[in-house]
Parts: structure tokens; sequence; C-alpha cells
């Protein structure tokens, strides 16, 4: 799997969310989630749990190996754009 393959897979599994995903070797992945629905989770846990979960097909098959995974609300990702250099 590439990381374009990932990214159109999350947002059609999780279509109220953005991803910005990286990765080259097709199975080790740094994603990004942005979505308000991370507002209305009570704890980083939950958050990961329900993109992780959307995944656990291709987790199981080990399609997918591993992935570093941050989530975000908009106005946080707004933010840290705001910081990034360059």
């Amino acid at each position: 799997m590439q990381a374009q393959e990932l990214k159109a897979l999350l947002e059609s599994r999780l279509p109220e969310c953005e991803f910005v995903v990286k990765g080259d070797d097709g199975r080790h992945f740094e994603v990004i989630a942005i979505g308000e629905v991370f507002a209305s989770l009570p704890s980083p846990v939950k958050k990961q749990q329900l993109v992780f979960s959307a995944l656990s097909e291709e987790f199981a098959n080990d399609t997918l190996h591993a992935m570093a995974l941050k989530t975000m609300t908009p106005e946080q990702w707004n933010q840290a754009k705001d910081l990034q250099v360059g």
C-alpha cells in the first residue's frame, strides 16, 4: 500500500476527517488525522481508536504494519500549520 492509497482508504472510511499521510516503504506510515469529531472524544486513546479501528482489516492481514498517528481538530491543525517554518 502506498501513502496515497492509505489516504484514500481513510477518507472513504472516515469521511468526516481529512488526512495527511507520509510513508514510502509501503507498510510504515505517519498520519495526521484532522476532524471536528476529535473535539468530542474524551481522551487521546479514544481519538486514536477511532482511526485505528477504521484500518482493523489492514492491520489484521498485515497489509499495514505500523502507523504513527496524530489527531487534531481543524483549529489545532491551523495553529500547527502557522508554526511551521518554510
